[in-house]
């Protein structure tokens, strides 16, 4: 067994590394702690003296770890309509629009859209881990089969199954300047309530996803209340359902892209992210759940 402290020096030089992995395995930047935590805690009862690569060993700890989380979500989930009709929003990474948090930049490291962590959640937990592992942090097949306990060969096909699904929508538009001009334009019209102004900022098939989280009727179980709204036009309506609180909203970084952080009296009720493709926006991504909204840590915006 290594020496409490060096190991506990060398756990915390890759904490970012695996804070990054297992938030992208998770989309939740509380249970991606919990995951790290839960790495540290299987790092300080083992013995390390024959890992070469302790970086790798832990890395592989922490898919374990997130691949059983995601095991039991799944597990948990009785209601029997598709998850795909779900608008499970992942926790956003929030940074003032006009500079990164530098303490967000280990987790965000490639700039890891919110959109790209939507898809990543319509996926089976094998895998997301082997597409994660492998596509975004190069872990090679032969490390990864083990844990999701398949051959390199067929755990190469799990990664091959979700890049397709990955690969099917077009790049988001790069540029922050051009995101920015639309961000801006789509509150103008919010708080105008221009509908035109709104359809023409809107790719035709735009879908709208806003994850309210869950709510409980009496002794009912709780139930999803989230939506998932698509075409232009249906987007608009609920655009301008909730134009009153648009004067409100304040232009921030979401997870490296434009979007909107709206907030009364200190108190945040949303975060949007938006995602451009040829000029318009073709997703809206929503997360209004109180409960997690209360966890996250958000910068304070200008006014």
């Amino acid at each position: 067994m290594d020496d409490p402290e060096l190991l506990a020096e060398r756990f915390e030089a890759h904490r970012g590394h695996l804070r990054a992995v297992a938030y992208r395995m998770l989309g939740s930047l509380s249970e991606a702690e919990d995951a790290v935590q839960e790495a540290w805690l299987k790092l300080s009862r083992s013995d390390t003296t024959e890992v070469a690569n302790l970086g790798g060993w832990l890395t592989t700890v922490v898919g374990r770890v997130c691949l059983d989380m995601l095991r039991s979500r799944t597990s948990r989930r009785e209601d029997p309509l598709d998850v795909h009709e779900y608008a499970q929003v992942p926790d956003p990474v929030v940074s003032r629009a006009d500079r990164a948090d530098p303490e967000h930049q280990a987790v965000l490291a490639d700039s890891v859209g919110l959109a790209l962590l939507v898809v990543l959640e319509t996926l089976p937990p094998a895998e997301r881990l082997a597409f994660v592992l492998h596509d975004m942090f190069a872990v090679p097949f032969d490390d990864i089969a083990p844990v999701v306990e398949r051959t390199p060969a067929a755990t190469r096909q799990l990664a091959s199954r979700a890049r397709r699904r990955v690969q099917a929508s077009p790049p988001p538009e790069p540029d922050l300047g051009r995101q920015r001009q639309v961000v801006d334009a789509f509150l103008a019209a919010s708080r105008g309530g221009d509908f035109d102004a709104l359809l023409a900022l809107l790719d035709p098939d735009v879908v709208l996803r806003a994850d309210t989280g869950f709510v409980t009727a009496g002794a009912v179980k709780p139930l999803h209340a989230s939506r998932i709204v698509r075409g232009a036009r249906n987007v608009v309506e609920q655009a301008l359902t909730f134009s009153r609180f648009s004067p409100y909203a304040r232009p921030a970084l979401v997870n490296g892209a434009m979007g909107l952080v709206t907030a009364v009296d200190g108190k945040t009720f949303s975060v949007m992210h938006f995602t451009l493709r040829d000029g318009r926006i073709a997703e809206i991504n929503i997360l209004a759940d109180t409960d997690r909204l209360n966890r996250l840590e958000l910068p304070a915006l200008d006014g």
